[in-house]
């Protein structure tokens, strides 16, 4: 199975992916985790680029194809070997993030950026994809005690267009994109998450 885990800057993704890995853990499962961009070196050396080279110019279009060339290395020498030997693969976002970030808040068409993606993860994608929902305000206050990184300093309206963006996209397939609200508790989301893989681990 393969699930990814989404959302906003702040919204604590990343807790949660490692709250699920452990928890899958404890019930015996094999659990591959990695984040996106990253997890390879190549994945590391266009993260730097991404999110850290606040000098460079970079348009919304070489940003897009600097995700999916990350996404690609990662599918390739990560995701599928893991998929082919039965693990479970949790990552910290996917393509989702990409459709939302450089498509409904950057404006490149959203197919156009779904093609791409179809390419570039040889069609391997996330079963179930979370989106974890909060506020902007509630967001910044978790981040007020880090640097802000480049895709963090876009600007309040650029990421109220990616809450929504998510909001958005994930009433296109509510089956496959399953909303919970990040405002609750931690332990709350991660056992809403544990709750929803078990059930759909006991139909596969």
């Amino acid at each position: 199975m393969f699930i990814s885990i989404d959302g906003i800057d702040g919204c604590g993704k990343s807790t949660q992916v490692e709250r699920l890995a452990s928890r899958l853990r404890q019930q015996g499962h094999d659990v591959f985790t990695c984040r996106d961009p990253g997890s390879t070196p190549l994945g590391e050396a266009v993260r730097g680029i991404l999110l850290n080279r606040h000098d460079l110019a970079i348009c919304r279009m070489s940003e897009m194809l600097l995700f999916m060339a990350a996404r690609t290395q990662m599918v390739q020498e990560m995701i599928q070997p893991a998929l082919e030997s039965n693990k479970i693969v949790v990552t910290d976002r996917f393509l989702l993030s990409t459709i939302v970030y450089q498509g409904y808040a950057g404006k490149i068409a959203v197919t156009d950026i779904e093609n791409v993606g179809v390419v570039a993860t040889a069609g391997i994608l996330p079963e179930l994809c979370f989106v974890l929902d909060l506020p902007l305000d509630v967001a910044k206050s978790r981040m007020s005690d880090r640097e802000a990184d480049r895709m963090e300093r876009m600007g309040t309206d650029y990421h109220e267009q990616v809450r929504q963006g998510f909001l958005s996209h994930a009433k296109t397939d509510p089956q496959r994109f399953i909303v919970l609200d990040a405002t609750q508790p931690i332990d709350a989301v991660a056992d809403q998450i544990h709750e929803i893989i078990a059930d759909a681990l006991r139909k596969s």
